[in-house]
């Protein structure tokens, strides 16, 4: 992450309301990125080699256990096979994911797991997934969060606001969440699968960042449509938009849906040819995902030695 935590600012409710999506250039622009981009051997590693760096790995599951998190901890410090590691020069701890993130009984396990390997703890909050609880109740589970030692907190804001366009409601909300989270990042999940429309995605992205996220995300991974590029280009043109007009880089996730290598490069090139390279790191850019590692390393593996192996030659998160 970042050092520095986005400031936010005041709630623009005119710039809001002004705030129009074309959709048929969105569809255009989409069509594009999925018909032209294609890179293969060292292009393609290192492009997968970066998205590793970029991966909340993640487990958010009703049966987690100790043994799970700490399993999925050990995945985290050492990402791929040794061997594999060792034949694209990235051996010796120097890859590992951007942050694990878990629920927030597995907070204090986490980062007993993953202590001095520098990888942050990220935990979901806010009644995730569905938001429906008090309020009251919400500030202090991240409270909680942060004082077992999460770094990040993934907050879900309240979709019926931004249905019922109640901006300063939902800015009121959020800016209580930046205020619980204290030193730990604030990525608030706007749920982009029950927002109806992509003026309703524009216009949450930027009241998110108004109130101080320091990333926004498409999705729990919980809704019926999660991440896609369509949303996606709507969010990182909100953002490259705040950072112009104030200056404060604000990190993008995807999340939800992602578990092929191809798909994630689709999103890093999406993040290099609309915001820049400056995007391209972890500080600003995340995929989150459970599954996506273990297809990363099939195609590392078929890069290093010419074949595909069978996915139970992994280790699993």
């Amino acid at each position: 992450m970042t050092d520095s935590l986005n400031p936010g600012a005041p709630l623009d409710l005119a710039r809001l309301r002004a705030l129009r999506v074309n959709q048929p250039a969105v569809a255009r622009r989409v069509a594009a990125l999925n018909g032209s981009r294609s890179v293969k051997k060292q292009h393609q590693a290192a492009w997968l080699l970066r998205a590793i760096e970029c991966l909340d790995l993640t487990t958010l599951a009703g049966d987690d256990t100790f043994g799970r998190v700490r399993r999925l901890c050990a995945k985290a410090r050492q990402p791929l096979r040794a061997d594999l590691a060792a034949a694209l020069g990235v051996g010796d701890g120097a890859l590992k994911v951007g942050a694990v993130c878990v629920y927030h009984e597995m907070v204090a396990c986490a980062v007993d797991a993953l202590a001095g390997s520098g990888i942050p703890v990220a935990v979901v909050s806010t009644g995730f997934p569905a938001g429906q609880t008090p309020m009251e109740t919400k500030r202090r589970e991240i409270e909680l969060s942060v004082a077992a030692g999460a770094q990040e907190v993934d907050i879900v804001i309240s979709r019926r606001h931004a249905l019922l366009h109640d901006w300063r409601a939902l800015y009121d909300e959020i800016k209580a969440y930046r205020a619980a989270c204290g030193p730990a990042h604030l990525k608030a999940i706007l749920a982009t699968g029950e927002l109806q429309t992509l003026e309703n995605v524009a216009r949450a992205s930027w009241v998110a960042m108004m109130a101080g996220a320091d990333f926004i995300k498409t999705s729990t991974g919980k809704e019926a449509v999660n991440a896609t590029l369509d949303v996606s280009l709507v969010m990182v043109r909100a953002i490259r938009d705040y950072a112009a007009e104030t200056g404060h880089a604000v990190g993008y996730k995807p999340a939800g849906g992602i578990g092929s290598a191809r798909l994630a490069t689709q999103y890093l090139a999406l993040m290099k040819e609309e915001l820049g390279l400056r995007w391209l790191q972890p500080g600003l850019f995340r995929i989150g995902a459970s599954s996506l590692l273990t297809d990363i390393e099939r195609q590392l593996e078929h890069h290093v030695i010419g074949a595909y192996s069978a996915s139970y030659r992994h280790a699993l998160p």
